[in-house]
Formats: structure tokens, C-alpha cells, sequence
């Protein structure tokens, strides 16, 4: 099948560059020049303020040098005669020949015009991360689905990726866990009910340490003897683990999410000392108190030194700690062994992980160490903490169950597809039990996907039943329900007997709504590769929604069936297009569509 190398955009502005670079050849903004989508339609299609930022360098009149570029400048094949505008800005609009050509090349692409990176990258990305021996809750919802997205979108575009899931492995809770399995396990509870038992068990014991020291010296006697390698202990533990990974790969796979590696935080327990001990011997950390530090290098401005904060007008020092006085090691500890393993076992150009926002300053000092201990990849590889907001309930606190206990993952999973079944059930009462099981499935568990990834993902939002599972306004029903709706045109055709041909070589557009439809589906090979910018899926959930409204519009101005010929296979064209364009972009992010509902 044909492939589109490159977007309008970037065809604007390599002919752009182009024309910058002849006339301010040794001008840096010459060669980063840049063209972006017209925020105002009415001054055409796409713009560029290369003129302004060439004139602030040069010292020269924006509008004057905006009319020399437009000497140099050749895009009469694509575009109509460019116009400046304000202070600077050159506007473009396609051709509609041009448009109607690039419309016939996406037809035969898989790609549906995103172009592949001339460099191609690795990617490890890090995300969901449960802990074992709990069952996965409503917070886990973000990382996972964004983590998902986000990796599905970098592989789509050309990129390899590492999804890697870094489950909590190990830890205090697990001295706890020990005592309540040799003293209160109940077998039948377990075989029944794996992670509620094991669940029940920490919160039994946690409540008695905090009323009978024995039992809290009991808990951190087991845990020593774990950290010691005892076979008794290390045997229970290794049955937590193997119990709680059927939940999480319950739960995976009913949310259609893979990884590749999934290793727990006691993998990395091997190089912790060694990790300690280099960092003390380059001078990175020092003793304080009794434990090891990292304090700040005092190498760039306060405020930008995670190192450091600000009180009562003085900068007072936040150390990260490594290695407790007692000896044991802790998060920051591990998750540099786990980046050094990463880097010798994958050879990423790109770490990403994702938390929520609360665990900022916790990566900004993780990063920082890291690039004082391996300098040398400062340049070579980056690292992106993707943080996010929360997820609030009515009251805007975090959301609960009525009770104020947190709410499961997999209840939430239930309700959503029960209240899918319902709605499904009410639209369309003839279709089979099994038939309509299976829609709301996918509109249930798509309705909660969806509602998470459409905020920027560092606000906050708030939950609602309604909202997400309407099938109005910029939800994931509403999306399917329009997939849907462009697959029964041809069903219908064919059940009329019409031929159906997908013009290859143009598509005639005559009608305004085709134009700007056509237009639409031009730029989701230009959104996509955006979201990795600053790894923001909501680009895409937004494009989808606007893409929908956009189709919608032109199925109400122009017939299809009942139009004729070369405007009918125009308008057919169109409108596979866009059924291509929003089944593969809810399925970046994770998102069934369905083919009926």
C-alpha cells in the first residue's frame, strides 16, 4: 500500500526553510522554522510566525521580511498564493487539487498519513505498577491507561518500545503479611479469594501493631528473616506474588493492556549497596546522621535545584535520602538500580515513567542524581516523568465507595459494563443477550478508558457515570456510536446493491463540507506524533471528537447514497476514511470500536 513520507505541515516547512535559509543562510531560526495549523480558519489552513522570529534576530521589519520570504518561497503545487497578516504571520490554503490528491494517497495508506520518524527511538516506558498482595484500585486507572496509550501511540509511529511494569514487590507491609498468614490465614478465603484474603490479613495485623508492640516486633522480625533469605518466608512471599500477578493479568487482559517486562522491585535488591557505594565513592552522596544522602551540587540557579527550598527567605536543603541509618535502602535507591538496569538491558533513548503528581519531586531529585552518577547520558538518553492529576468524586475529594473505603478496579470494571448493558439493552432490546453483553463491554470499559484520557492528564476530574456513558457530547460512546453509524452506510449499499469504489488516483471535492472534512482527516497524521511532545493522549481524543462533529456536519449537507457517480465514490471515500481515521485512533488509545451497537 501506498505511504505518505510526510505531512502538509512538514512539506510547508521544509519549503519554507528553504526560503529562509537563502535569504539568512547563517540564521539558527532559519532551519527551525515551523508550521502550524491556522487557529482561525478564515485566514487559511496553516500559518507561520517564521517571519517574526527571523525579524527579531536580524533586527529587521517583520512584515518586510514577511514579503521577501514570500519571493523566495515556492508552494504554488500546493497552495494558493500565500497572504501575510498582523505583525507578521504568512497564512496558507491548500489547493483543492492538491487536497483532492493527498486524500486518494491516504486511502491506500496504512498509516492514515502518519509519516515514521526519520530516527526511530527505544522507548521504556514504566507505568501501572501495583503492589502486591492489594487489589488494584481506582488509582491505578491513570497510569495504566495513559502508560497503554502512550506506548501504543510511540509503537504505531514507527518507535520501539519496552512497556515495563515495576510492581511493588517489597517492602514493610510484607512483615505484616507474613504474621497474618502463620497465625490468621483462612485456606478456603484464599482459594476463593486470593488478594481479598491476603488484603484482609494486612489490615488485621496492621491494626494490632499500632496496639500491641509484640505484634509490630513480630512483623519486623519476619521481615528481617525475609531480607535474610529464610526458605519458610521467602516461600510464602513467593506465593503472594504468584497469586497477585493472576489478578493484575486478570485485570490486563480485560483491559486489553500487555507488557513486556514485569519485574518487582525485589529484582533489584542484588545491586543496592553497589549503587550506595558508588555513589559515595564519586562523591555524589555523603553520610548525614548516620544515613547517606545526596545533597544539592549548587551548580545551577536555587529555584531550579530539586535539592533545595525555600523558607523564610532562605534556601534550606531537602536531601534525598539512599540509604537509611539503620542500613536498608528505599525508593530512590531502588528505582537508580532499576534506570542502570534499564539502560544495560534495553539501550533506551527515552525512560519514561508515570505516577501521579504527587511523586514529582521524587523524580526531579531521581533524575538529577542520575545525571551527576552517569553524566556521560545526560545528552544520550531522556528522562520523562509523566505525572498526573487525580480522580475526584462529587464531593471534590478523592474518589470513594459511599462507604469512603476506595474503590476496586475491577467493581469499577463491573459497573461500567453493567451500566452499559443497560443503556444497550434499552436502545436496542432485540439484539441476543450475547450480543448485547459484548457491546457493553466495549462501550463500558471504552467509557471509562476515554473519561480518564480526555483532561490534560495533570488536572484533576471528576467521575461521572453519566457523563462518560453518554452517548452525546466528547465521550467514547460517542466516538463508537459515529464509527458505527459510517459502517451502516455501507451496509446499506450494499444491501441496495450499489457498487462501491474507492477513487485511487483523486477524490473529487466540490462541496464545502467535503472540503473541510477532507481537511480534518489530512491532520491526524500531524496530531499523533504531537502527543509524544509532552506525552498528552488528550490531543488525540480531542482530534477524534472534533473529527466526529466535523463528519457529522458533512453527512447532514451532502447525501452519499443518493448522490451519483464520481460524487458518490467521492463521498464513499470519505466517509471509509474517516471510519479508518477513528477506529484506529480510539484503538491508540485503547479503545475497541464496535460494528454495531
Amino acid at each position: 500500500m501506498a505511504v505518505l513520507t510526510e505531512t502538509v505541515a512538514s512539506l510547508l516547512e521544509s519549503r519554507l526553510r528553504a526560503a529562509l535559509s537563502s535569504l539568512a543562510p547563517d540564521a539558527p531560526e532559519a532551519g527551525s522554522a515551523r508550521v502550524m495549523s491556522a487557529t482561525d480558519a478564515r485566514f487559511g489552513d496553516y500559518q507561520t510566525n517564521a517571519a517574526m522570529v527571523l525579524a527579531k534576530a536580524l533586527k529587521s521589519n517583520p512584515r518586510q521580511l514577511a514579503t521577501s520570504i514570500l519571493e523566495k518561497l515556492d508552494v504554488a503545487d500546493c497552495c494558493e498564493p500565500p497572504t501575510i497578516a498582523g505583525a507578521g504571520f504568512i497564512n496558507f490554503t491548500l489547493r483543492r487539487e492538491f487536497l483532492a490528491q493527498r486524500l486518494a494517497a491516504l486511502t491506500g495508506d496504512e498509516k492514515l498519513g502518519v509519516p515514521s520518524p526519520a530516527q526511530p527511538k527505544q522507548f521504556v516506558v514504566d507505568f501501572s505498577s501495583p503492589n502486591v498482595a492489594k487489589p488494584m484500585h481506582v488509582g491505578h486507572i491513570r497510569s495504566t491507561i495513559l502508560g497503554d496509550a502512550i506506548a501504543r501511540i510511540a509503537e504505531f509511529i514507527g518507535h520501539q518500545v519496552v512497556r515495563d511494569n515495576h510492581i511493588g514487590d517489597w517492602g514493610t507491609q510484607f512483615g505484616m503479611l507474613l504474621v497474618g498468614w502463620k497465625t490468621l490465614l483462612d485456606r478456603e478465603a484464599l482459594k476463593a479469594d486470593p488478594i481479598g484474603e491476603m488484603e484482609r490479613l494486612y489490615k488485621t495485623v496492621n491494626a494490632k501493631t499500632k496496639e500491641d508492640p509484640a505484634v509490630q516486633e513480630a512483623a519486623r522480625a519476619e521481615l528481617v528473616q525475609l531480607q535474610n533469605g529464610d526458605p519458610a518466608n521467602l516461600a510464602i512471599w513467593s506465593e503472594m506474588i504468584r497469586l497477585s500477578k493472576i489478578q493484575f493479568e486478570t485485570i490486563y487482559t480485560r483491559l486489553g493492556v500487555r507488557f513486556d517486562v514485569t519485574l518487582g522491585e525485589s529484582f533489584y535488591n542484588p545491586w543496592l549497596k553497589q549503587v550506595v557505594t558508588d555513589l559515595q565513592e564519586r562523591g555524589i552522596a555523603r553520610e548525614s546522621d548516620g544515613a547517606i544522602c545526596v545533597f544539592s551540587d549548587h551548580a545551577g540557579p536555587e529555584k531550579d535545584d530539586p535539592f533545595l527550598i525555600q523558607r523564610d527567605g532562605q534556601w534550606v536543603d531537602i536531601p534525598a535520602l539512599i540509604q537509611k541509618a539503620d542500613g536498608a535502602s528505599n525508593y530512590t535507591t531502588t528505582d537508580l538500580a532499576t534506570m542502570q538496569y534499564r539502560l544495560r538491558e534495553f539501550s533506551p533513548d527515552e525512560i519514561v515513567i508515570l505516577t501521579d503528581g504527587r511523586q514529582q519531586l521524587h523524580f526531579r531529585q531521581l533524575f538529577a542524581i542520575f545525571h551527576r552518577w552517569h553524566p556521560e547520558l545526560a545528552e544520550k538518553v531522556r528522562l520523562s516523568h509523566v505525572w498526573f492529576g487525580a480522580i475526584l468524586g462529587d464531593d471534590g475529594k478523592p474518589f470513594k465507595t459511599r462507604s469512603g473505603d476506595t474503590v476496586k478496579l475491577a467493581d469499577l470494571l463491573d459497573e461500567a459494563e453493567e451500566r452499559a448493558y443497560q443503556t444497550v439493552t434499552e436502545k436496542n432490546p432485540e439484539l441476543s443477550e450475547t450480543e448485547r453483553k459484548e457491546i457493553a463491554r466495549v462501550v463500558g470499559l471504552g467509557a471509562v478508558k476515554y473519561a480518564d484520557l480526555l483532561p490534560n492528564r495533570q488536572s484533576d476530574y471528576t467521575f461521572s457515570w453519566d457523563k462518560m456513558l453518554s452517548f452525546q457530547g466528547n465521550t467514547a460512546p460517542y466516538l463508537q456510536y459515529s464509527y458505527v453509524r459510517i459502517r451502516s452506510i455501507f451496509r446499506k449499499a450494499g444491501d441496495a446493491g450499489l457498487e462501491i469504489q474507492i477513487p485511487n488516483s483523486q477524490i473529487q471535492i466540490s462541496d464545502p463540507a467535503e472540503l473541510i472534512l477532507g481537511k480534518k482527516l489530512l491532520a491526524f497524521g500531524e496530531v499523533v506524533p504531537l502527543v509524544l511532545d509532552d506525552f498528552r493522549p488528550n490531543l488525540l481524543a480531542n482530534y477524534l471528537y472534533e473529527l466526529a462533529a466535523t463528519f457529522h456536519s458533512f453527512f447532514e449537507a451532502c447525501p452519499v447514497l443518493k448522490s451519483e457517480g464520481e460524487t458518490r465514490a467521492a463521498r464513499l471515500a470519505l466517509c471509509d476514511l474517516t471510519a479508518r481515521v477513528l477506529k484506529k485512533g480510539l484503538e491508540l488509545l485503547g479503545i475497541e470500536a464496535p460494528e454495531r451497537m
